[in-house]
Order: structure tokens, then sequence, then C-alpha cells
């Protein structure tokens, strides 16, 4: 890992997940020798790890999956279109416990995803991605992705998470100055 703030990055793997184990796509994933940390089905509650959190998944390209010293890849069985945080999220603590204990900060720096597919085109910023935190598929800098749409993040990293403004560009705040 290259260092920096740890990160988690959510993606989806589209399928039902009332029907698909996390199992048979964690044998998937290491067949397409693109492992993520952790497989989740949020409906059954199902979580498969794949690889220790101290490795690259091989879910994001080139080095960004190296990046902060932890960058944790969660795939979740759902579909873009219908946010997964309208499900039951079963093992959803054992996972942010796991995360917690890894020092991922509990903020979605980047806001919630767009939903899809809005967020083919959503912003990528690499100022973001370098404070940490949890991130969208589609919020990774270098991605083309639209996972996972719409979720509601609050569900994911808490009620008590606080909004974090992002600063004003230093170009805006000149205009606003003149104001």
């Amino acid at each position: 890992m290259l260092g920096g703030a740890p990160r988690t990055v959510w993606f989806i793997w589209p399928a039902d997940p009332q029907g698909v184990s996390a199992r048979s796509v964690a044998q998937r994933l290491v067949q397409l020798h693109r492992p993520s940390h952790l497989v989740w089905n949020p409906v059954t509650g199902e979580i498969v790890q794949l690889l220790p959190p101290t490795r690259a998944g091989g879910g994001l390209a080139a080095d960004r999956g190296r990046n902060g010293r932890i960058c944790v890849q969660i795939q979740v069985i759902g579909s873009a279109r219908e946010p997964f945080t309208d499900t039951k999220l079963d093992g959803l603590d054992d996972i942010l416990a796991w995360l917690d204990s890894w020092e991922v900060p509990r903020r979605w720096p980047a806001g919630p995803p767009l939903p899809y597919p809005h967020s083919l085109t959503a912003e990528r910023s690499k100022r973001l991605w370098a404070r940490g935190g949890h991130f969208g598929h589609s919020q990774v800098p270098g991605t083309r992705e639209g996972d996972p749409g719409s979720i509601d993040i609050a569900r994911i990293i808490g009620e008590e998470a606080p909004n974090l403004e992002v600063p004003v560009p230093r170009s805006e705040l000149r205009l606003l100055q003149e104001v």
C-alpha cells in the first residue's frame, strides 16, 4: 500500500441478492483475477473476505487500489438502479466494526453517490479522494463506472455523521470577495 488516509470503496455486483450468494460472487471474482476484500449480501447478511486489507484489491485500475494505508473494496450484491440501502443491511454492523478497527473514517467526502446512470458522469475528485473515508466506485478518480448508484450514506456511516463542507476553490473565493 502506498500510504495516506484509509478508505473504503463500495461496488455493486449486479445480481439478485435473493438468489445469489456472497460465496458464489467471491468465487467468480477469484476466477476473474479481480478479488475484492469483502463480498456482502445485504439481504442474507452473508459476508466473505477474500483479501486482508493490507493487500490491494482487484477492482480499481492502476495503483488506485493501493492508495491509503488501506483501500478496502466491498462488492455488494444488488443493483446500481435500486439502492442496496433500501434493503435489510444484515451484517453491516460487523462490516463497520471491522472498518473502524482499521481506522477508516466514517465520512463520505464526495457526498452521496449520484443515481445511476447520472453516476456515470460523476465528479471524481483527487482532492476529496485524498481525504480518505467512504466512496462509491463512481466517485473514485480514474474510474468510469456508475455503481453503487444512489444510496443512503447515512444508513452506512450513521445518522450522526457530520455534513462536511467542501472548501470553496480559490478562484471562486476571489469572485465571492469581489461581490
